[in-house]
């Protein structure tokens, strides 16, 4: 069998929510080929999220947190296939959840493809700009630069985002982990975060503060 890497059996974990040796044994039966190991899993009745992602999600709930002293707020909208999940307790723990995470992390985006093609750009070429700077060899830096992009979405997306409560996962992996109990597709489709005062001058210390506080009290 081929050897099969710990990134590579993260990447299909992420993308079918199957198990972890079921991840290495799909990959090293295809020799590593990612779509090709997510089709195997398919076809052994493995991938628990993956498999449920064209299905229709029009049920679901409109959650609210407001963060002590309503200094936050935020809406989320998570749709399910049927109201049966929609009431159950996992889902309305994620729909909690997620709110909760959206408070504390303050993402600007739901998605990555949601990211304006000249907010992408302009990140890219301040990146470029660095690696001149650095005086790395120039044949690294389309991927140091590709690296720090990941990063730049990862900090910015909400599915992308370490989970708030438990930062060993990123939110999709959440919601995947939600699928596969309930057995539904799940689909996180659109968040607002208000903040008092927000486009009002205030300084930046305070803010900053305010913040890092409230996403201690979130972890807690």
């Amino acid at each position: 069998m081929a050897e099969i890497s710990a990134g590579l059996v993260k990447e299909l974990r992420e993308k079918t929510s199957a198990g972890m040796m079921d991840c290495k044994k799909a990959l090293a039966e295809v020799g590593g080929d990612i779509a090709k190991a997510e089709e195997w899993l398919r076809k052994k009745g493995l991938s628990k999220a993956g498999s449920k992602a064209g299905r229709v999600a029009a049920e679901g709930a409109v959650g609210s947190y407001i963060h002590m002293g309503g200094k936050i707020g935020v809406l989320v909208e998570i749709n399910c296939e049927t109201d049966f999940v929609a009431r159950t307790d996992a889902f309305q723990q994620l729909v909690k959840d997620v709110a909760m995470h959206v408070a504390a992390l303050n993402p600007k985006w739901l998605k990555r493809e949601e990211v304006p093609g000249d907010v992408v750009e302009k990140e890219r070429d301040i990146y470029k700009a660095q690696m001149k700077e650095s005086g790395k060899p120039e044949k690294a830096w389309d991927k140091i630069v590709e690296g720090k992009l990941d990063k730049f979405f990862q900090d910015n997306c909400l599915i992308d985002q370490p989970f708030a409560k438990d930062q060993t996962k990123t939110v999709k992996q959440y919601i995947d982990e939600t699928i596969a109990k309930t057995g539904e597709n799940i689909q996180l489709r659109r968040f607002a975060r208000f903040q008092l005062g927000e486009g009002i001058e205030k300084r930046k210390d305070d803010l900053a503060a305010e913040i890092a506080k409230m996403a201690t009290e979130v972890k807690q």
